[in-house]
């Protein structure tokens, strides 16, 4: 494909290589990032960004005791840049033989939905997809968007408040279910209700402290001036399982998490009064991201897997 696009008034003609580059040092507010993560030198990479400030008559960046900031200018040319890149990856996309879907994905989420999505899974899904590579990176949810923005992921599966932003597409979103969760012999299981203020005296394993659902159970708490103090904090949900149905300790986990379990009689939930915690699982990516083949593939993919609906 040819790297030149001419505008419509003949002012000048762009070149794509530049725009991507253009891209990359506005995500990273840095041209030594950005020729680090290009392979070029610093001066190219200047070079790059200087040719296309002539090309436009604008200057797209303040530089500032070494710090790197786009101008208002530079902002609306970012908008441009982005439906220029995914128009070039479309056309070249549509240009190959797409039969045979192939390419790198990455998909950022939750900790404890990798085992769900996963463990079970990828066997399966390197069945289906041969020629499709994976990067999964766990993650918080706040750095679930850092890595979306700065298109460090492609897309993001999301376990906590219900998010909502133009700046994203939602792909899919349903409820979950948290309870709080303990051995099928345990004598809180035979309670026909537990208060809060009782059972925080518990000994809890929960998942790391600011992590998803752990985050909202703490949140809620605090509103009640009350907090717990787990007797062991570990990232493994399933793990978490296995020690409460051993009777180590009480946890506060997602229903597809303790679902089986709990049909199999180990583990029981409990019934805590005035206690409840909304919590999403969702699907997203930036508006701006073109969703190539294997992309979309990965997406219908965790669809089938993680959503009910």
């Amino acid at each position: 494909m040819m790297s030149k696009i001419e505008k419509i008034d003949g002012v000048s003609n762009l070149d794509i290589k530049n725009l991507n580059t253009f891209i990359l040092v506005a995500e990273l507010n840095s041209f030594t990032k950005a020729a680090e993560k290009l392979g070029y030198s610093q001066s190219t990479i200047s070079f790059q960004i200087k040719q296309l400030e002539r090309e436009l008559n604008s200057q797209l960046f303040e530089r500032i005791n070494h710090t790197v900031a786009l101008t208002e200018k530079g902002r609306e040319v970012l908008k441009y840049a982005h439906q220029i890149h995914k128009l070039t990856q479309e056309l070249e996309t549509n240009m190959r033989d797409v039969k045979n879907v192939k390419g790198h994905v990455r998909l950022a989420m939750a900790d404890s939905l990798c085992d769900s999505l996963l463990y079970e899974g990828f066997s399966d899904f390197r069945m289906r997809y041969p020629g499709i590579t994976l990067k999964i990176i766990a993650a918080g949810t706040e750095e679930m968007f850092r890595l979306l923005n700065h298109n460090e992921a492609d897309a993001i599966l999301t376990l906590d408040n219900h998010v909502y932003n133009t700046e994203y597409v939602i792909v899919r979103e349903e409820r979950v279910k948290v309870n709080f969760v303990a051995a099928a012999d345990s004598p809180l299981a035979a309670r026909k209700t537990i208060s809060v203020q009782e059972l925080i005296h518990q000994p809890f394993i929960l998942t790391e402290k600011g992590m998803s659902y752990r985050r909202l159970m703490d949140e809620k708490l605090a509103e009640m001036s009350l907090e717990i103090q787990p007797v062991l904090e570990i990232g493994s949900a399933d793990l978490i399982c296995s020690l409460v149905e051993q009777g180590a300790g009480i946890s506060f986990l997602p229903d597809y998490v303790t679902a089986e379990k709990v049909k199999d009689g180990r583990l029981a939930h409990l019934n805590v009064d005035d206690f409840d915690v909304e919590v999403w699982k969702q699907l997203l990516y930036h508006r701006d991201k073109w969703v190539s083949p294997q992309m979309d593939s990965v997406m219908r993919y965790c669809v089938d897997r993680e959503f009910t609906g």
